[in-house]
């Protein structure tokens, strides 16, 4: 049986092979599209921690803690999809778990880009499957702009006029392998992989 030594947000086994917490995800990138979330943010009033522009992201799947050596097979395994750019409409704001008790606030996309998002979140799951890695539950598009972290009460109100709110077009052309080390100021994430669409 391995043993651990704790070195920050990060361990080491016997074989001092660093364990990392990792996902698949696709990350915001146009200043366009990070402005309007930005204005977003500030405009409705919520008692939480916005994500930073940085940080926004399509979690496409969370892999959870592995090793180096795995990172490697995951990113042979990612470099193996074959899909093309395309572009999604970042449109409407939504609420998990619900309204009544919020827990995240998070921006969807349109249907169709919506539907594009699905089918590559379900390549992604296919190629890692053999090594062990299966998503707990479907995949939704969508990213997380508020986690809330404490009661505050019910947000139907401030969610009621957000259901169509438009926040611009965002072309996919690659996803990525990401690290993410948690501190006391949030998480920060770091890429391992880029995998260009073909």
């Amino acid at each position: 049986m391995p043993v651990y030594e704790v070195t920050g947000n990060y361990y080491k086994d016997s074989l001092k092979n660093v364990i990392m917490r990792t996902f698949v995800a696709i990350e915001i990138a146009r200043d366009e599209i990070i402005n309007s979330i930005k204005k977003f943010q500030d405009s409705v009033k919520i008692d939480a921690k916005p994500v930073e522009s940085d940080n926004l992201h399509f979690t496409l799947q969370f892999l959870g803690e592995i090793t180096e050596e795995t990172s490697k097979e995951v990113i042979k395994a990612l470099n193996s999809i074959e899909f093309t750019s395309f572009s999604i409409n970042l449109k409407g704001v939504g609420v998990f778990p619900k309204p009544e008790f919020p827990r995240v606030v998070w921006i969807g996309t349109d249907k169709d880009g919506g539907n594009m998002l699905i089918e590559l979140s379900k390549k992604v799951e296919k190629v890692l499957k053999p090594l062990g890695f299966s998503s707990d539950k479907p995949f939704k598009p969508h990213i997380t702009v508020f986690r809330i972290k404490k009661k505050i009460g019910n947000l139907t109100n401030e969610m009621r006029n957000q259901k169509t709110a438009d926040f611009g077009m965002q072309e996919i052309s690659n996803i990525k392998l990401k690290k993410s080390e948690l501190t006391s100021k949030g998480p920060i994430y770091s890429d391992l992989a880029e995998i260009k669409a073909k």
